[in-house]
């Protein structure tokens, strides 16, 4: 075999740290630095002739710098001679521009895909993707995992009384009944309307949560808004407890002011995205090791949905 690397970006160099001491490698050289204009500069510290290479970089905040990141590193590598480059992006930014929602704007996540292939990546591994139709967006192999892996193990840790799932918005319902149907349990929505980017209004809920222990699913929590609304609802309806669990913690804006106003009893994230800081009700399981069994399979060309 060709051999393999693990490299990393500065977006969450710690995640992958865990990843390469999963497969028992050293995390390889790259100097990533910032010039004073902003322009980044980027140089391979050790050879990668013929090696398959791995770069772990998720898109997450600052987007567009991580972005530049996984690119100019994707271009030094192809022409540093490795035999194959792998996109390791836990986090895809810009998946929510994936269509066009009004006139005259753009599929910002069909353009992200088009530039990594130009840059010379001939494999992507992600994880919850906002929507799954992005897949198509590339004409090279994408592998979608899937983080409720992890959330099935620690919800059956739990042993809750009286459990049952529900998806905050009625496009998470797939999302939701995947989970509840993993743990055998029965499951409610909530309808909202959005007003505006990034500002929510639960208005109803559609199932009975009195008594019970609400597990609400999403990929993804931004702002807060919606989740927390959702959790207020959810105990002024007579739930018991609500936990949330949500792949990707972005917490951007108010995010952490709307977590604290105390509605959650427990959000559980993964480590796809470094934390921007500590919150009591926030808890985090690590994904690594199971990044680091994908690297190693698809390495091996052994079968990656055997998995899941």
């Amino acid at each position: 075999m060709r051999g393999y690397k693990i490299f990393s970006g500065n977006a969450n160099v710690e995640f992958a740290r865990r990843v390469a001491q999963y497969l028992s490698l050293p995390l390889s050289e790259a100097i990533i630095k910032s010039f004073s204009d902003g322009e980044i500069s980027v140089q391979v510290g050790e050879s990668v002739r013929g090696k398959d290479v791995f770069v772990v970089q998720p898109t997450c905040a600052p987007a567009n710098v991580n972005l530049m990141e996984l690119l100019i590193l994707t271009d030094a590598l192809k022409r540093s001679s490795a035999s194959s480059i792998t996109a390791v992006v836990p986090y895809f930014g810009y998946a929510r521009q994936d269509r066009k929602a009004a006139p005259r704007v753009p599929i910002t996540a069909k353009l992200v895909a088009n530039m990594m292939q130009t840059a010379g990546i001939d494999r992507v591994i992600t994880m919850d993707l906002h929507a799954g139709q992005i897949q198509g967006f590339f004409d090279i192999p994408v592998d979608n995992l899937y983080g409720s892996i992890v959330f099935t193990d620690y919800v059956r840790s739990k042993h809750l009384a009286n459990p049952i799932v529900a998806s905050p918005d009625v496009g998470g319902v797939a999302r939701a009944r995947a989970l509840a149907k993993n743990l055998g349990l029965d499951m409610v929505i909530v309808d909202k309307r959005r007003e505006k980017a990034n500002e929510s209004e639960v208005m109803n809920v559609i199932g009975d949560v009195n008594g019970k222990d609400v597990i609400l699913v999403d990929d993804m929590i931004d702002t807060a808004g919606t989740i927390v609304k959702a959790a207020k609802i959810f105990k002024e309806k007579g739930a018991t407890s609500v936990i949330a669990f949500c792949t990707h913690p972005v917490l951007s804006g108010a995010a952490y002011e709307n977590l604290a106003k105390g509605y959650l009893d427990e959000l559980i994230v993964t480590d796809t995205i470094p934390l921007k800081q500590e919150l009591g009700c926030i808890k985090v399981l690590s994904v690594a090791s199971l990044f680091g069994e994908v690297i190693r399979r698809v390495y091996h060309n052994e079968s990656v949905n055997s998995l899941f």
